[in-house]
């Protein structure tokens, strides 16, 4: 088995190689650069928005790894195709649970789930709630002082560990998961201010929360992202059209062990803080 993974150099991507390696099983990393690979894995050079940069290295794929709201693919999952692919694993999103699928988001989700059922392809989708590392949006604000403005400070949220996400995905190459929606939550809900707390018990520093108002969150969204992306953040956390409270077991029953914490992950990560 070699396993096609797009978005190496990504949180996700990069988890899934890293689950690949430990497993023991062939791997082929898109990127666009070079990183450093574990054994087992080797670069493949392309864009994921231009299918042509890397088809020439589709063949002998069994699977891929695929991220969502990228340019034409279906042409890529054409190219699989041809190539003898067999199973694809879409990096999907909790936003086609809520109530409101239209928003921008949920969108391009929903578009690239469509077009992996109608390739004809094996298939298994990952909906998973927000990444623990996105506590690295706060960095910047870390490295200017210990006041850490917070978003929706009263909405708790089971955020996952990038490795959990990986390790589903894996078991979904090596094990029968076609037509399978895997919707993946962390092992407990969170307020951004516990997050906060946690995190800077593993930096070794006493953090300040301030908890942004809604106007405040509104301003902040919208001066740092296209505004249908701003709206839909807004609409998940402000209006609650999402579900990334409740907690699921998925991940214990898919990979055999417990959900990790976001204390695991803050202490595996705390380097990145310094």
């Amino acid at each position: 088995m070699t396993v096609l993974v797009t978005g190496a150099s990504g949180n996700a991507g990069g988890a899934v190689v890293q689950a690949l390696a430990a497993a023991g099983i062939a791997g082929r990393a898109l990127v666009r650069k070079d990183i450093e690979l574990p054994g087992g894995i080797s670069a493949v050079y392309g864009d994921l928005n231009r299918p042509e940069s890397f088809a020439d290295a589709l063949p002998g794929v069994s699977g891929i790894f695929l991220l969502s709201g990228y340019d034409r693919v279906e042409e890529l999952l054409d190219n699989a195709v041809r190539a003898g692919v067999r199973k694809v694993v879409l990096l999907s999103s909790s936003s086609l649970d809520s109530a409101d699928t239209g928003n921008a988001i949920a969108a391009y989700h929903h578009a690239a789930e469509e077009a992996v059922k109608a390739s004809g392809l094996d298939w298994t989708f990952l909906r998973p709630n927000s990444f623990m590392s996105n506590t690295l949006r706060w960095l910047d604000q870390l490295r200017a002082g210990d006041v850490v403005r917070v978003q929706f400070p009263d909405v708790p949220i089971s955020t996952i560990h990038p490795l959990d996400i990986a390790e589903v995905a894996v078991r979904a190459f090596t094990e029968d998961h076609a037509g399978v929606i895997h919707r993946l939550t962390g092992p407990v809900a969170l307020t951004p201010p516990q997050q906060v707390e946690i995190l800077g018990q593993a930096i070794g520093r006493p953090l300040t929360v301030y908890p942004m108002t809604r106007a405040e969150a509104h301003a902040e969204l919208h001066a740092t992202m296209p505004p249908q992306y701003a709206e839909a953040i807004e609409s998940f956390f402000g209006d609650g059209i999402i579900d990334e409270t409740s907690v699921n077991d998925t991940v214990e029953k898919v990979t055999g062990h417990p959900a990790r914490t976001l204390p695991e992950w803050t202490s595996e990560n705390a380097a990145l803080f310094a």
